[in-house]
């Protein structure tokens, strides 16, 4: 658990961070979301004591972080940032390697844990674990960022825009590989956006921030449906909200099952599970269909999704 306490930091006469209270709790994803100056980036490195906070307690699992050797206490986080971070000078298995070889592990246990990690994020160890980062692409160079935030298996996953500068296609794939390493690993979580959908698609709990305060920290769904002011709703959107809604349930949530799975057919379209419902809304609106099929990981057909079914519930 991370529990920030009437904290406040700082920067001679301007307050960046102003008597903030927030609790996360343990394999939480909590994001921090607002426009460029709220105090969101602030916030994020008093956590790891990149940034001393000037009041206020921060606690990890109850313990004062003032009162942790800093080397000991970022060891145990792992720290992601926009642009990956990475040493251009190393190979990507030296670069994953880095907070193990402080740990002093044996060269056996890090060589399997290089392999483990970039694996995880689909990329083959033979392939990439010598490349240096100008060979990769933005989207492998942050898989790699990330992989090495999360070589020591620490319990907390630090997150300061990590997918800010990249395209939106590389941006979305990125999305839903948290989302799968998130239901796999269930670490606590704290990640910075600017970016509403991203927050909304990845947070299990997002804290809106306006001039250093946090001025609504409630689950996705609740600040959809009830803004607690003027800022979050011009933030979240007014005409769209439905919309936003939709993207937060999978297409899982909606099918009709099939009482076994099928195989798929020869050129058979269809989602997949773990689509949200405004992708489905979309795909049937733009090729005017009534109901389409709902695939597995395997690819197996585990049910069908009517339009009749899904307007029913956007109603």
């Amino acid at each position: 658990m991370i529990e920030l306490k009437n904290v406040t930091r700082r920067f001679g006469d301007t307050v960046a961070v102003d008597h903030i209270d927030l609790t996360i709790e343990t394999g939480e994803v909590c994001v921090l979301v607002g426009s460029s100056g709220c105090g969101k980036s602030t916030t994020l490195k008093m956590i790891n004591r990149l940034l001393p906070h000037s009041s206020g307690e921060i606690l990890i699992d109850g313990e004062d972080i003032n009162a942790v050797d800093p080397d000991r206490l970022r060891i145990n986080m792992g720290y992601a940032i926009q642009g990956t971070g990475l040493f251009p000078h190393w190979s990507v298995a030296r670069n994953i390697a880095l907070v193990p070889n402080l740990l002093d592990w044996s060269r056996e246990r890090i060589d399997a844990r290089v392999a483990e990690l970039l694996s995880l994020f689909g990329l083959d160890p033979a392939g990439f674990a010598h490349k240096y980062p100008h060979q990769l692409s933005g989207g492998q160079a942050q898989r790699v960022g990330v992989a090495r935030a999360l070589a020591a298996d620490p319990n907390i996953l630090l997150m300061d825009e990590p997918f800010g500068a990249l395209d939106a296609i590389t941006r979305e794939s990125l999305q839903q590989e948290m989302l799968r390493l998130q239901r796999q690993l269930k670490k606590t979580t704290v990640f910075v956006t600017h970016d509403i959908d991203e927050a909304l698609r990845l947070a299990t709990r997002i804290a809106v921030m306006d001039q250093g305060r946090i001025v609504q920290h409630d689950t996705p769904e609740n600040i959809l449906r009830r803004p607690a002011s003027d800022f979050v709703e011009s933030l979240v959107g007014k005409q769209d909200r439905g919309l936003r809604l939709l993207a937060l349930r999978p297409v899982r949530d909606l099918m009709i099952p099939h009482a076994k799975p099928r195989p798929a057919e020869p050129g058979q379209d269809g989602l997949r599970e773990d689509d949200n419902l405004r992708l489905a809304l979309s795909v049937m609106m733009w090729q005017d269909l009534p109901q389409v099929s709902v695939f597995d990981a395997q690819g197996f057909e585990t049910g069908v999704l009517s339009r009749e079914r899904l307007m029913a519930v956007a109603a």
